[in-house]
């Protein structure tokens, strides 16, 4: 155990972030660079290293969190950052993006503030790539086999380094001009910077992992051709296929999904724009949608100059509380304010979208809204409480229904789905066709990014056995396995 009294002398801090002001003008990430350091051994050292480290079940991934909390507090580095590449592969991504789930299954967070388990694992990680101590790891010998993944995000990333280090020849495909998936195109630069992606595709290309962009599987190369130049195929296309709003007025100008906003804003930080096609600069702006999703755009909005931003939520506003029916270990649903909705903006809940209202020239420029109270589990509109607010350009940040089926990647292979139109899968994350197999939010649908890492080093140990015979690899999660929540 780091620390016996830690739990009880030292309070919980957390990463300091930059003022508003400062950073809206910018994209760099919210956080106080070095900020976390001179603080995180303590913070480590809060673990209780519990009989029963209920942490462990509240990640997918199985993170040895007791483990690399008591080497951050001893501050032996080297060794933290190996127990947590026993488990992840990506730590630097989960540790920014992750909502953390094993903090809310954190023993000490029954009766206080729990571990700052995120801030730990990216300290840890940082710490690892300043000092050298995250290298390439190339197999010691080729196996002669080949697989395809098909997807760059964490589920398909996670894939390809387990089976390009246990031998076999892989090669990634990338329908975007970027490696990365929605790590690089539907996270924004203020959330993660891409340099942390940029540097982990080194190392991996280092270890023998190939990468081919802008070529869409079903579309640029049929599943045919791929079939007869790999021995495997793993897909982990993602669940991108976006909730739409099919009411009046839908078809105006000024209208985009989320997954059509936020890659803009990435592409003017690479480079690509000097302004983004879509931009909110001296607009009003609604965000409909209340997740992680609709606060990204929100903080985009606010760094493009947005005259206003308001997002919308149909479910009533969460409690800051755990209430009786979200008890511990569970991820409860909780009123979480952002760094983007630090910086501004109003949230409004329990309303629903009527319709959308335009100019002559068929640009949006108003919403009509109406409150709701839910009956027998779905949304009725209150009479008497429509009203209009200023919309001059509307995000859609609804979530997703399923992975992408008009690019002809399912039809192509052949693919079943399930009830959910996801891709169905077996024990081993095999689909029903002979040598492919499916990871990530294209079999599970919608999800975190830790269950993508997970579903990634799972599918990659089917694969391994498929191709061998046998394998080592591990396989942290089942297909089955569903979030620790209520």
């Amino acid at each position: 155990m780091a620390d016996p009294k830690g739990f009880l002398t030292t309070g919980r801090e957390v990463a300091e972030t930059r003022p508003v002001a400062e950073r809206v003008k910018d994209w760099n990430e919210v956080y106080v660079p070095g900020s976390l350091l001179p603080i995180i051994s303590k913070q480590a050292g809060r673990c209780m290293d519990c009989g029963i480290p209920f942490c462990h079940n509240g990640c997918p991934l199985g993170n040895l969190i007791p483990e690399w909390n008591d080497y951050a507090y001893r501050e032996n580095w080297q060794a933290a950052s190996e127990r947590l590449h026993a488990t992840n592969n990506f730590p630097e991504f989960t540790g920014r993006l992750c909502p953390a789930p094993c903090e809310s299954a954190c023993v000490l967070g029954i009766s206080q503030p729990a571990v700052t388990i995120k801030n730990v694992e990216v300290s840890i990680i940082d710490k690892a790539w300043d000092t050298g101590d995250v290298k390439p790891q190339p197999p010691e010998r080729l196996s002669g086999r080949t697989v395809a993944v098909i997807g760059s995000g964490p589920a398909g990333l996670a894939a390809a380094q387990q089976l390009t280090r246990a031998g076999h020849t892989v090669v990634v495909y990338e329908r975007a001009d970027r490696i990365g998936g929605l790590l690089r195109y539907g996270i924004p630069e203020f959330k993660m910077e891409k340099r942390h992606i940029n540097r982990r595709i080194e190392q991996m290309r280092a270890e023998g992992t190939k990468f081919r962009t802008g070529i869409e599987i079903g579309r640029d190369l049929t599943a045919t051709d791929l079939r007869k130049r790999f021995d495997a195929v793993v897909i982990a296309a993602g669940a991108t296929t976006a909730r739409d709003l099919p009411v009046q007025g839908r078809e105006l100008n000024g209208i985009h999904q989320a997954m059509e906003y936020l890659p803009l804003s990435n592409k003017v930080v690479e480079g690509d724009f000097v302004t983004p096609p879509i931009t909110a600069e001296g607009k009003h702006v609604v965000v409909i949608g209340g997740g992680d999703t609709g606060a990204d755009c929100v903080g985009t909005a606010h760094r493009q100059g947005a005259a206003s931003v308001t997002q919308l939520e149909i479910m009533p506003r969460p409690g800051e509380e755990r209430s009786a029916g979200q008890p511990w270990p569970t991820f409860p649903m909780l009123y979480k304010v952002t760094s983007a909705h630090e910086e501004g903006g109003e949230r409004v809940y329990s309303v629903s979208t009527t319709h959308f209202e335009g100019d002559a020239d068929g640009n949006v420029q108003s919403l009509h809204l109406v409150e709701v109270e839910f009956v027998d589990g779905r949304p009725a509109p209150k009479p008497g409480t429509e009203r209009v607010i200023p919309a001059q350009l509307v995000t859609l940040a609804m979530g997703f229904t399923g992975t992408d089926v008009e690019n002809g990647l399912v039809t192509q292979f052949g693919l079943a789905l399930d009830e959910r139109g996801n891709i169905a899968r077996d024990a081993d994350f095999a689909t029903n066709i002979d040598g492919v197999y499916v990871a990530g939010d294209a079999g599970r649908g919608q999800s975190l990014i830790v269950w993508a890492i997970a579903e990634g080093r799972s599918a990659a140990r089917g694969v391994d056995r498929y191709l061998t015979g046998a394998s080592e690899l591990p396989a942290p999660i089942r297909p089955t396995d569903r979030a620790l929540t209520v």
